[in-house]
């Protein structure tokens, strides 16, 4: 059949040499869903943003989150979660997490919500300064931050989290939530042995 009798969804569009950007590119099947390049040279792709916040002594995850995709949403749902963690908190808590947290607003936010940023420190212009990096507890949140990969990655693979057939960002919050429950609950029974 020639290419111009054939019919298809979307309409032949030459994108050679053009920024791909959320105006030009839109999911069909589920129109919350947002292009999102997680690290410089991959490719942007049609996604969600999932977020936990974790303990470090056991490394069970204690809040979850789902959000479109977008370059604040980290730092966001990070101060939202941890204000639903523990509202009205005057204990002083610590927050482990990457150089992408390392920014003056965020920090300052941290502070102001009684928590000690422990984000890794960005090279040039780190908002995190000596009065925190000088402390013990620093160095082992660095250590132990990296833990929260486990919990992704077995949400990816065991969990089907990868790419998951729920449509909408309410619906898919609601799958990743249960799945870091899930989560929880196959390591425990290797916790409560030890």
């Amino acid at each position: 059949m020639p290419r111009s009798s054939r019919r298809s969804r979307n309409p032949e569009v030459d994108f050679k040499g053009e920024k791909r950007s959320n105006a030009t590119h839109a999911s069909v099947t589920d129109p919350d869903a947002r292009l999102y390049k997680k690290s410089p040279g991959t490719g942007a792709m049609l996604c969600f943003m999932g977020h936990a916040l974790m303990e470090n002594r056991h490394g069970l995850v204690v809040q979850g989150d789902l959000t479109r995709a977008d370059g604040r949403a980290e730092r966001r749902a990070a101060l939202d979660m941890l204000h639903r963690h523990s509202p009205g908190s005057t204990r002083q808590l610590t927050l482990g997490a990457d150089k992408g947290y390392d920014a003056a607003e965020f920090v300052a936010d941290l502070r102001q919500a009684c928590a000690t940023p422990h984000a890794a420190r960005k090279a040039r212009h780190s908002a995190i300064d000596r009065r925190t990096t000088r402390h013990k507890g620093y160095a082992l949140s660095q250590k132990h931050r990296k833990r929260i990969e486990e919990a992704f990655g077995w949400a990816k693979t065991v969990g089907g989290m990868s790419q998951t057939v729920n449509r909408g960002v309410e619906r898919v919050r609601s799958r990743f939530i249960l799945t870091l429950a899930a989560g929880n609950l196959a390591r425990l029974p290797r916790l409560l042995a030890a």
